[in-house]
């Protein structure tokens, strides 16, 4: 099927904005972009009049916990930390999603088309993410990026799980020892399996092991949940020990230490950014550390950590950010551009970029404005979410099968 997105303000996010643009959309792809005059829309295809509307690539939060962290649902709900043993680089967030969760309809009344679903922070480390999108009816038709990251923590969190139970670690000391010993077991593993392979003899795998295999690989990013400045420091000092592509999660005092993670290009998932300060290590939380990241020369994407905060509220943490500094353009690659990159997603979304998917919000003005609201919301080309004026309420595109 073939649409077309015509006489909005369209703004690509990696490239210049245009006045009465068109976006060209087919089989869930983007096709081409650009003034109406030079998009050639074939004839029969589907118009979208986009008149008095802003055009914007769906937004992407690159760190949250929908549909494994549920929320008003308790327990029965709550999948996001199997804290059973302290490396659970073998556990799967794509195992524990419940597509049907309430976040995920909250996600395009914001204009949110992508996330990234982590494992919470309770083990050192906590198991492999996912992208999935933002709409769909089960997590299959959902799944854009099955093989992004492994998702570990420093900090307050691991150190407290297993203090409480009088094990190792319970210090910031055996948490970073759990972080070495697992790298170098996986390390002497590969060496194992490659010498049992080369020598034609039988070899169990292990799941655990084969995925930090990965990460050492570069084939998986490091999503390191780290707050305080110093631990922060540690992420970065084991990274660079064991060679893996490492990206600050939370990074909450990254704005102290901004030079020392501009010098070696470390980005930074930011946030939440609306939260109180109920934990020491987010003392130091301010809503004018993204703007002072980016005038570093760091690489920032914002998040909500959903459902820490509501995930329809991420543009308003740009906003807020931009209030206290942050360049309204870098506010927008935040949400769209940067954490697509920073996980090695540029090459599916983030932008109105031919090729891309066609996740694709127009909203009732510049986003960056909080009286301004997303009004349409494709995921895939699909026409999933609008907001009906008379009633004042969203509506999501029916995910139930009918016969």
């Amino acid at each position: 099927m073939v649409s077309a997105i015509i006489g909005g303000y369209v703004v690509p996010v990696d490239g210049d904005p245009v006045e009465g643009g068109t976006v060209l959309i087919s089989d869930g792809k983007i096709v081409e972009v650009g003034p109406e005059a030079d998009v050639d829309v074939p004839d029969g295809a589907e118009l979208i009049d986009a008149s008095g509307s802003w055009v914007l690539p769906g937004f992407i939060d690159a760190h949250a916990h929908l549909g494994v962290h549920e929320e008003g649902e308790g327990w029965s709900g709550n999948d996001v930390n199997e804290m059973t043993d302290a490396n659970g680089a073998r556990f799967r967030a794509l195992d524990g999603i419940d597509p049907y969760e309430l976040g995920f309809d909250d996600a395009l009344s914001g204009g949110v088309t992508s996330v990234v679903i982590k494992p919470g922070s309770g083990n050192p480390i906590g198991g492999r993410t996912v992208g999935v999108k933002t709409w769909g009816r089960t997590v299959v038709d959902m799944l854009f990026a099955e093989n992004i990251s492994v998702k570990s923590a420093l900090g307050e969190n691991p150190k407290r799980v297993y203090g409480e139970k009088g094990q190792t670690p319970s210090t910031r000391l055996g948490v970073a020892a759990v972080l070495r010993e697992s790298f170098t077991k996986a390390r002497n593993y590969v060496a194992q399996r490659d010498h049992a392979i080369a020598d034609g003899k039988p070899f169990d795998t292990d799941l655990t092991m084969e995925t930090l295999t990965e990460v050492l690989d570069g084939e998986l990013y490091w999503d390191q949940h780290t707050h305080r400045a110093d631990d922060i420091v540690t992420a970065v000092r084991i990274a660079e020990e064991f060679g893996y592509k490492l990206v600050v999660n939370h990074g909450t005092e990254g704005h102290l230490i901004a030079d020392f993670l501009a010098e070696r290009d470390i980005p930074v998932i930011l946030g939440p950014l609306f939260t109180s300060r109920q934990k020491v290590e987010l003392r130091h939380r301010t809503l004018r550390a993204p703007g002072i990241l980016a005038r570093a020369g760091v690489r920032i994407a914002i998040t909500t950590d959903a459902p820490v905060v509501p995930i329809n509220f991420l543009v308003y943490q740009a906003a807020l950010a931009v209030k206290d500094g942050l360049d309204p353009e870098t506010a927008l690659r935040a949400l769209t551009v940067n954490p697509a990159e920073m996980l090695g997603l540029g090459d599916k979304v983030g932008a109105l970029k031919p090729g891309l998917d066609a996740d694709i919000a127009l909203w009732s003005g510049d986003p960056l404005d909080v009286m301004n609201r997303a009004t349409r919301v494709f995921v895939r080309g699909r026409d999933v979410y609008r907001f009906d004026e008379a009633s004042g309420e969203g509506v999501v595109a029916d995910r139930r099968y009918r016969e």
